[in-house]
């Protein structure tokens, strides 16, 4: 009765020894499943970073392009010289001649 004891106690073991090594197994394959997903997410938003930053760029440089735009029309404007605009509805000849044709 002793042998059949002990032989059913290895049994047991060597059960619980698979089981954990598979379950093991598993609790790999999912760690790294996850530190691949983080690792793709990672280089998509790096992608979406870079993309965004050169966006900024061209925005800053079309919004220097128009400021310089806007001085230069400030100086012959004749709408922005007349100190009675605010109070004046201006002259459509006045306000044709600023505009591009």
């Amino acid at each position: 009765a002793d042998v059949f004891q002990s032989r059913e106690e290895d049994d047991r073991k060597v059960r619980r020894r698979e089981k954990n090594r598979v379950a093991a197994q598993r609790s790999r394959k999912k760690q790294t499943q996850k530190a691949d997903k983080l690792h793709e997410e990672y280089e998509s938003l790096e992608q979406e970073n870079t993309s965004l930053k050169r966006e900024i760029g061209k925005l800053t440089d079309e919004m220097k392009h128009l400021s310089e735009v806007l001085k230069d029309h400030e100086k012959i404007c004749p709408l922005l010289h007349c100190t009675m605009n605010f109070v004046t509805i201006p002259r459509p000849d006045a306000l044709a001649s600023c505009l591009p044709r």
